[in-house]
């Protein structure tokens, strides 16, 4: 069958053109009146990020505060990466630098009180200029005379009762990977339209270790010691198409593929170490604890997401359930309803301080 080459380059002039066009409405060189050159996509809210853990650490905090438990301090130290794994195209680390600040957030779920000890770079540097007596709660505008400077009191800084340290410790390769593929058509020699399809599919298996331990801070006794992996899967499966058609090759073909996230891997085996930790700590007898209490209850500081000293007594509307709510203080979201009760809290010395 003969091609029109001249049809065939004012198709391609056209398909061209339609496509200048749209790419136009995408991004231009010059900004447009909000001082952009294109918007961001997406429209995704910000949510939290649990894990099947999250709402037994709350629980937790739950139990403690039913049975007025004494919680001990708890500082968190260093968790490292000692995977030595790298990226191959040197990019960084497999495995997040960010295991210690996991642990705080999983532990404040639970309602342990925290004192910092990861980065204490701010506050001792306050305590140095304080020491020269050059820090004042109420220093004068500008500076131009003496203000009452910040006193250093003995056993102003809270102690730590315990402290938290250990390591991701494995990331293993490989464990288990399978896949199957299977293709065919009809003979190229019947004289028919002609056309080979394809599908396949294939999983992989990998896993993460962690190694954490509670030390004593006082005695330096090593009183917990727990050691937890998970596997990590992916999969993915496709099929295709491709026959001749009008005298034109035509390709098709589709396919879908996830992979677990390896990072929310490591927030699972910190946040369940810190669940088996915490119920001993609390003296709780086992899961069956949290059947009395409802982990994403009303007019509580702990949740999901964390947890919070509150500033003001306004637990009615900011709470750990609220902090949870994907669509609050989303200026996309719907606004408050007329008449709806403003529960920001007072001002001056009305407030709650820390």
């Amino acid at each position: 069958m003969p091609i029109n080459l001249l049809s065939s380059g004012k198709q391609v002039l056209a398909l061209l053109s339609v496509s200048s066009l749209v790419l136009s409405a995408c991004a231009t060189p010059v900004a447009g009146p909000t001082g952009l050159y294109s918007q961001p996509a997406g429209d995704a809210p910000v949510v939290p990020n649990p894990t099947p853990y999250s709402a037994a650490l709350v629980c937790e905090a739950e139990f403690a505060r039913a049975h007025n438990v004494q919680a001990p301090r708890i500082a968190i130290g260093r968790i490292a990466d000692y995977t030595g794994k790298l990226e191959a195209d040197g990019s960084g680390r497999k495995i997040t630098q960010g295991a210690s600040l996991m642990a705080m957030s999983a532990f404040a779920k639970a309602g342990v009180p925290l004192v910092e000890r990861y980065d204490t770079s701010v506050s001792e540097l306050e305590l140095k200029y304080a020491n020269s007596r050059l820090v004042s709660d109420r220093p004068v505008a500008g500076g131009h005379a003496p203000a009452d400077y910040r006193q250093i009191m003995a056993g102003q800084v809270p102690g730590s009762d315990f402290y938290v340290a250990g390591g991701i410790t494995e990331l293993n390769f490989n464990i288990r990977s399978n896949g199957v593929q299977a293709s065919g058509g009809s003979s190229w020699n019947t004289g028919n339209a002609s056309a080979v399809g394809q599908i396949g599919g294939s999983t992989y298996v990998m896993n993460i270790g962690l190694d954490l331990r509670l030390v004593n801070t006082r005695t330096l006794e090593v009183v917990d010691v727990i050691s937890y992996q998970k596997q990590i899967v992916a999969h993915q499966i496709g099929v295709g198409v491709f026959s001749f058609w009008g005298g034109n090759a035509v390709a098709v073909g589709a396919g879908e593929g996830a992979t677990e996230p390896l990072q929310l891997g490591v927030r699972s085996v910190i946040e369940r170490a810190a669940v088996e930790m915490v119920a001993n700590l609390y003296g709780m007898p086992g899961p069956q604890a949290c059947m009395r209490f409802d982990p994403l209850g009303e007019n509580v500081t702990t949740g999901v997401t964390g947890a919070y000293i509150p500033a003001y007594d306004n637990l009615r509307g900011n709470n750990g359930n609220t902090r949870a709510d994907a669509y609050r203080w989303d200026s996309r979201s719907d606004p408050p309803a007329a008449g709806q009760r403003d529960d920001r809290g007072p001002s001056g010395d009305d407030r709650d301080r820390y």
